[in-house]
Formats: C-alpha cells, structure tokens, sequence
C-alpha cells in the first residue's frame, strides 16, 4: 500500500509512502525476507526520525489481538500491536495488572517497551522491566524467541527496532490493585529543595508539573494505594477540582483525581483511553539524571526557566527505578526524568533543548529515545556500558543493515 504518513505530532512526515500492514506473523515473515530496507512503525507517538525509512514502514495494528494469560498467573503474552488501553481491560477482569502505564494508555506495547517509555514512583522500573521475553523477526525472516534464560533479552528488549519486528512480547503481570489520585497545587520552592525525595517517595506514582514560569510547581499528582491524611501537602494545597496538566485543557480527558478509589488501570495513566489524543500541537523532550543529581539539576533549568517558559506548555518530573536493560536511559541508576512538553514550532524549541542539554550535561543526562534532542547520535555511544554488546547484537540479528535506517547508522557507528 502506499500513503504519505506522518507521526502523531505531525513534526515528522515519513520519508516513504510504501507502508505494510501484515495480517498474520507469516506474512511479516514473508515481507522482511523481501525487504531491502525497512522500519516498523508502533502507534506514531516519537517525536523524532527513529522509526524513519527511504525503504518500507511496517505496522502491526492488523495482527490478531492476543492477551494470553499464563497458566500460572504471572505473565501474559501479547501481540506486537497492542496497545496498552487495550490490554488493561481484560487483565483487570482476570483480577492482575501490570506494574505501571505512561501517560497515555494509547501507546503501543512494543513501541513503549523498545524505547523505555516509563510511568512513575521511586521503586518502579520503566515499561521495558516487565518484559519477560520477546518473539522477534530477523533480518533473514526467521522468527526467534528471546526469553530471561538468554543473555540476549537485556540488549533485545529496548531494542530501538535494531534487531527486528518485535511480533509479540511476554509481560510479567501481578494481582491486581486500586489506587486514589491526588492534585495539590503550588508546591513551595522551599519544599522542593528541602524535602525533594519524600515529596517523590509519598505515592506509588508520582508526578510534579511545572511551567517554569515561577520558582513553585503548579501541580503535584499522587497515586497511592491509601487514603491521603487530611491538609496540606509539604504546603501545597489540594486541587478544588478535577486538574489538566495543561493550563486551559479540559480535565474531563484526564483520569479521576480528588482521591476517589479505582482500578489501576483507570489511576496509572495521567488520561483516559476513552479520550483520542489530537494530533498535532506540541513537541517533547525528555532527560533522565542520576537521582541523587535531581535538586541540582532541576535548579539547572530554573536558570534558564525565562528561555524555557516561552516555548513550553508543560514540564513534568518524574522518578523512574535503575534496571539492567543495556540501552534502558535508566541503566544501572535510579533516574529524575524531566520532560518537557513544547509548543509545536521546531524552529523555535530546539535552541533552547540545546541550551538545556548543555546545562544538563554536568549531571550525565540521557535522553529519551523517542524525543526531541540535538546531542549527536555517536555521542551517546559512551553514556551507556553495554552500547559495544548492543552493536555487536545488532549487527547478529541484521548482519546487513536492513533495519537500519540513517538515525540508527548515527548511533551505531560502523559496528
């Protein structure tokens, strides 16, 4: 088929207009084996041309829905193109869940795990920790399945789609659980500087909102297991009402907050799945520090909160556990993730993600896979320790480049 696509922001237009969509796994066989070049595209949601090709796009929206529940009630099996949303409702209605969600429950399985989207909350690993094993299809075609018995699964998992089409993913999954949602608003900069690691450890998630506008943070959202004690919090105040990140936004869109009990997947998301996104109006960018780096580094942007403020619609802080995932931001450290949500206007944004990137840089930052940033590709190379094992995995899995597209062959090098 051929159509002009683009991501969901808009700010990408993919450079082909051949696109796949695969009914079963034997015909994604069949269309890698026949591919000179090709990328697989998850549900749009990358802000830069890491799922980009001059070849052919691959989605696998069309592959049958599958939610497999293990026998002994501690994985489920998924297909490549689900997406979160959809695999909430029935895993609640067996009674399990998974251990976090992004924001959005619209994104992909795959896509989120290949690029370690993450959730929230000091002991919660990003999404990709919860893979259990992965079924991918290689350069040559071949279907290979990865499980925690292979050395391989920490490099495959976030993968970037390096090694192939990841066709279906074993998640681990755990009894289910209810959560409250709490917003307080106007977080004293003194409690931010004081009190920055209890303020992160006070929830199962938690989220801190800012526009950089003023020296506060405008919303603090909490999603706890129990009830919040009645008054402040660390001298915020609680929200009279339903909150949007966004300033102006509607809050129907948003998940119900004002502590009233739900169901984890109705509390983790910031949104709802009933609720489309609309494409288009933002950028984003993301950066992950050591946590014990955090108040300095978000003392770093408050020097630069004029030139940020002007582009921005929202920053959002959040704390993500250290993994053993070789390209995972969050390799071997805990992490302070701090995105940024842009206006949509790339001419304007990126000078100032440059400037945040330099003053960032002293605190080690890596940046989200998926997001707006200007670092040079080969400069990454050193800000991870297995980025050698990686390649070396990458180039067993597509020996000639097939998967590879020019942001991949910057990172990778000649490897």
């Amino acid at each position: 088929m051929h159509e002009r696509l683009t991501n969901w922001a808009g700010n990408i237009v993919f450079s082909t207009e051949q696109v796949h969509r695969p009914k079963t796994i034997a015909e994604v066989q069949e269309t890698v084996a026949a591919a000179d070049s090709l990328r697989v595209l998850g549900s749009g949601h990358s802000f830069n041309r890491l799922a980009d090709t001059g070849g052919a796009l691959l989605s696998l929206a069309g592959l049958p829905r599958t939610v497999d529940i293990g026998s002994d009630r501690t994985s489920v099996r998924v297909d490549g193109g689900l997406r979160y949303g959809d695999l909430a409702t029935p895993l609640a209605t067996a009674g399990l869940a998974v251990h976090n969600m992004a924001s959005l429950p619209h994104i992909s399985v795959a896509g989120a795990v290949t690029t370690a989207t993450h959730g929230s909350g000091v002991r919660n690993g990003n999404l990709a920790t919860a893979v259990a094993g992965l079924e991918i299809v290689r350069a040559d075609g071949e279907l290979v399945t990865l499980t925690r018995d292979d050395a391989d699964l920490a490099g495959a998992v976030v993968g970037l789609g390096a090694l192939g089409v990841v066709t279906a993913l074993t998640l681990d999954v755990q009894p289910a659980f209810e959560l409250r949602q709490y917003v307080y608003e106007n977080l004293p900069a003194a409690a931010v500087r004081d009190a920055l690691a209890e303020i992160l450890a006070e929830g199962y998630s938690v989220s801190l909102f800012t526009r950089w506008t003023g020296a506060t943070i405008d919303q603090v959202w909490l999603k706890r297991r129990d009830e919040m004690p009645v008054g402040d919090f660390h001298g915020a105040t609680l929200a009279g009402g339903p909150r949007h990140p966004v300033p102006g936004m509607p809050a129907e869109n948003c998940t119900e907050q004002g502590g009233v009990p739900g169901p984890w997947h109705a509390r983790l998301p910031h949104f709802r799945m009933e609720f489309t996104p609309s494409s288009g109006e933002e950028l984003q960018s993301e950066w992950h520090v050591p946590r014990e780096h955090a108040l300095a580094a978000i003392e770093a942007v408050g020097a630069l909160r004029e030139r940020v403020a002007a582009v921005l619609q929202v920053s959002e802080l959040r704390t993500i556990a250290a993994d053993e995932l070789w390209l995972s931001p969050n390799h071997q450290r805990d992490s302070l993730a701090l995105h940024f949500t842009w206006i949509a206007d790339t001419e304007a944004v990126l000078p100032v993600v440059a400037d945040l990137e330099q003053a960032l840089a002293p605190f080690a930052a890596r940046p989200h896979w998926g997001k707006v940033f200007t670092t040079p590709l080969g400069d990454l190379r050193s800000a991870y320790p297995r980025f050698a094992d990686f390649a070396e995995l990458a180039h067993r899995f597509d020996p000639n480049g097939k998967f590879r597209n020019p942001w991949l062959s910057a990172l990778l090098g000649k490897a």
